[in-house]
């Protein structure tokens, strides 16, 4: 397929937007922030400003009809009445300064929980996390078809490039002194969160169960759960991806209600366990054991305050996956 939009100038880009319904009331401040900011990646946030069809049922891509007949509402490019410029910087500011609140907390997380991990792996043997025997038989032992490889031989590749390439003065202490491999206390120190949440994952129930526990999750498989949620989250805020509304292809597990009363309103929430909202309250949740004292939980709540006023375009917390009263257990 051949693309076929053409390139805008800024001032093109404005007056596309005019056309369309969008009330600019500075123009000069508008192509100032389609300079900086750039008309793509605003759109993301005027997306949801956009008129929805009625229900209709979408032809397949050959123009055939569809396997699953699912009635939806398409997207189309007039936007809703009263749709203002104005808005979609606001919820772009709004949305810099979540992912920010956010990078803040995943980087208290991820130092807690490496050194979780390498304190409850290095008891077992200071290079536990080189042995499949200290590990779970299905990442150390079971092998892949296409590969051949096991997840730990995978995970081990991925953690001697991150030694590798480590410009790190203890790394290199460690190497000239005592030599490869690092004892994990020292190894734990150059991973990142996908590397650290990949190798919990493949823990033994027992070291798993007993890092949960320190949070109040009995079950470490849920825990594991978490990380890798986390890790999706943490990627997106390095990223500078939009947040506020994402759809999250990571979902987490959550214990019942009995044993985490605040996760309740997302158990069986489709919408709300699909948002950001509460990977939030999981960093939230994270954080009164971390660090009881943190200011943390009062920022992000007075963040969380600040969302724009965008009633006449039917948007609120509620897309973001907050509950209707989530102040009561944040």
């Amino acid at each position: 397929m051949v693309y076929a939009k053409p390139w805008f100038s800024f001032e093109q880009q404005l007056v596309k937007l005019q056309r369309r319904g969008m009330l600019i009331t500075d123009e000069a401040a508008a192509l100032d922030y389609l300079k900086r900011i750039g008309y793509y990646r605003l759109s993301g946030y005027w997306y949801a400003f956009r008129e929805r069809s009625e229900l209709v049922v979408q032809l397949s891509p050959t123009g055939g009809k569809p396997k699953d007949i699912k009635p939806t509402r398409m997207v189309l490019e007039p936007f809703k009445a009263g749709t203002r410029f104005v808005d979609a910087v606001d919820l772009y500011v709004f949305d810099k300064r979540l992912r920010l609140l956010a990078m803040d907390a995943l980087e208290r997380i991820e130092i807690a929980i490496r050194v979780d991990i390498s304190h409850t792996l290095g008891q077992l043997d200071p290079f536990a996390y080189l042995k499949p025997e200290y590990l779970f038989p299905g990442f150390s032992q079971e092998l892949d078809e296409r590969t051949g490889l096991s997840k730990h031989h995978d995970w081990l590749g991925k953690h001697a490039r991150l030694i590798g390439r480590s410009k790190e003065e203890f790394v290199k202490h460690n190497k000239a002194k005592y030599g490869l491999p690092l004892p994990i206390w020292v190894a734990c120190e150059v991973w990142d969160f996908g590397t650290m949440s990949m190798l919990f994952a493949g823990m033994q129930e027992p070291e798993q169960d007993k890092i949960a526990a320190a949070y109040g999750i009995a079950n470490g498989r849920i825990f594991a759960t978490w990380l890798r949620s986390l890790n999706y989250l943490r990627n997106v805020c390095a990223h500078h991806s939009r947040l506020w509304n994402r759809n999250i292809t990571e979902q987490p597990k959550l214990p019942n209600a009995t044993a985490l009363p605040w996760s309740a309103p997302y158990i069986g929430n489709n919408h709300a366990l699909a948002r950001c909202f509460l990977l939030l309250r999981i960093c939230r949740h994270l954080l009164a054991t971390i660090n009881p004292k943190s200011t943390w939980p009062q920022r992000m709540l007075e963040h969380l305050d600040t969302f724009p006023d965008l009633k006449h375009l039917g948007l609120d917390l509620s897309g973001m996956g907050a509950p209707e009263n989530w102040k009561d257990e944040w």
